[in-house]
């Protein structure tokens, strides 16, 4: 490791969106998915029901894995490096005995890839002992961290998750949940807590609703989750959305909502639908496989282009070809395969060794699209590099034309909000052309969803809309002040 990339590997923090991690090159230049958090509440195996809880969300984070449960005996807790099935074993999880319980599954949009930073986080302080877990980002986590570093404060983590820890502990308010109140009002980002005590488990939302946040019932028991798909996993049933600026409290008197903040500018990471959340999950209650579906329908619609098989970029593309096939006739194959027990790969950065990484996750079947011209579906175009690699995979493979279609606008802007971009630099789409964007993937034609086409699959009309999701990865229109636009140390996606 050259010295230049251990300095990179020391820093401890140049703003909110500092990752010193994985200066690995990912052949695979997609967008990261955020986090997932999952409580539980009233259950005599809180950890067993997290377990698999945790399994349902591991697509939104394979860094690492945690658990903290409380009962008679106080907190329990593990966390690991990896996936939840790598962290977790049999002893581990009758050792976490507890009837609540906080879980979460990582990957760091912020902060380092190491132990110390796996959630949830916990804390001893002079209210007792704290838990916190969360999906998402605060912007404004360099300020304050740089604000309670220099009244005294010391940190142990380089997650901005332990700002709000922090801000508790020095808010001045003996009632913990007028504390709680008090810090969240000073967060500025988008995020899904998770806070627990030895009596109380606290469910927080922001007030513009960036992050998904849901909420369910299994017998007597509460439980919640970053995507409904967890539910489907435990056999729990769907209650409701967290609202933006809500703030729900289970203690010894049963289930409260309350309000820390008034609900803002209702903005849902339109990237959850387009991406992210898996497609048998709700958001706003609309099913994410039937919003794909629908983006594919209208990408054949704005963007018909004579061919003979349909495919997909495994996993995020199969629902929107789907779409596109069944609009336009043309027979959907797969054409791509993902190999799924590839596991995360850890490969200097040499072009040879990014290119068999690619072959070695994703393989082109020869058979389907020899011969043939092939409509490829993919959700985004980050740096194009990965695009130019599935396309001439495609090619190598015999096709005779490659024609890309992309279920969103142009990707130009980075997140604020918990999803790992590169600088807008980096961004293909923010300083090229749609025809120099296909000319650099190689591809025979290019043509992104419209922005109007991304609200109407997503059912929220061009009047409906009215900022209701957040789109600023697309148009610059984001939902919270920004100030300074933070960089990124990540080299590589």
């Amino acid at each position: 490791m050259s010295d230049a990339v251990k300095e990179q590997r020391v820093k401890l923090w140049t703003g909110p969106f500092y990752n010193a991690d994985a200066v690995h090159d990912d052949p695979f230049d997609k967008l990261r998915e955020e986090c997932g958090v999952f409580g539980v509440v009233g259950h005599p195996d809180a950890a067993t029901l997290c377990y698999y809880g945790l399994h349902a969300l591991q697509h939104r984070g394979q860094e690492s894995a945690g658990i903290c449960v409380t009962g008679e005996g106080g907190f329990r807790f593990h966390r690991g490096m990896g996936l939840v099935k790598e962290v977790f074993t049999g002893d581990v999880l009758r050792s976490l005995k507890g009837n609540r319980a906080i879980a979460h599954v990582r990957y760091s949009t912020s902060g380092q890839s190491e132990l110390v930073n796996a959630q949830p986080l916990v804390f001893n302080y002079r209210g007792g002992e704290l838990a916190l877990a969360t999906n998402g980002n605060i912007v404004n986590a360099g300020q304050l961290r740089k604000r309670l570093e220099e009244a005294g404060s010391i940190f142990q983590t380089t997650s901005d998750t332990e700002v709000l820890a922090h801000l508790i502990a020095r808010s001045g308010h003996d009632d913990f949940e007028q504390a709680v109140k008090a810090s969240l009002r000073q967060l500025v980002g988008g995020y899904a807590f998770l806070i627990m005590t030895r009596d109380k488990l606290i469910a927080a939302l922001d007030p513009n609703g960036l992050r998904p946040f849901v909420m369910g019932r299994l017998g007597d028991c509460t439980v919640l989750a970053s995507e409904t798909c967890a539910f489907d996993a435990i056999g729990a049933t769907y209650v409701r959305d967290i609202q933006p600026g809500e703030m729900i409290v289970f203690d010894e008197r049963g289930m409260r909502a309350e309000r820390f903040a008034e609900p803002k500018r209702r903005a849902v990471c339109s990237m959850e639908f387009i991406y992210f959340a898996r497609p048998d999950s709700d958001i706003d209650q609309i099913n994410v496989h039937t919003v794909r579906k629908r983006m594919g329908r209208r990408l054949a619609m704005e963007s018909f282009v004579d061919a003979d098989v349909v495919t997909a970029v495994p996993d995020s593309g199969v629902s929107a070809a789907i779409g596109f096939a069944e609009q336009t006739g043309i027979p959907y194959e797969i054409g791509l395969i993902k190999n799924r027990y590839m596991g995360r790969t850890f490969i200097e950065p040499s072009q040879s060794l990014r290119e068999q990484g690619v072959k070695m996750k994703l393989s082109a079947v020869r058979k389907v699209v020899e011969g043939k011209r092939v409509v490829m579906i993919d959700d985004s175009i980050v740096r194009g590099t990965t695009s130019l690699r599935i396309v001439n995979l495609l090619r190598e493979a015999g096709a005779k034309e490659v024609h890309v279609r992309i279920t969103s606008p142009p990707y130009m802007n980075p997140c604020f909000y918990g999803i790992d971009t590169p600088d807008r630099k980096d961004l293909i789409a923010s300083s090229h052309t749609v025809e120099e964007i296909r000319r650099k993937i190689n591809a025979d034609s290019l043509y992104f969803l419209s922005k109007e086409g991304l609200l109407e699959s997503i059912g929220r009309s061009k009047t409906e809309y009215n900022g209701a999701l957040c789109t600023a990865c697309f148009d610059h229109d984001y939902p919270t002040e920004i100030g300074t636009e933070p960089t990124f140390s990540r080299s590589t996606k």
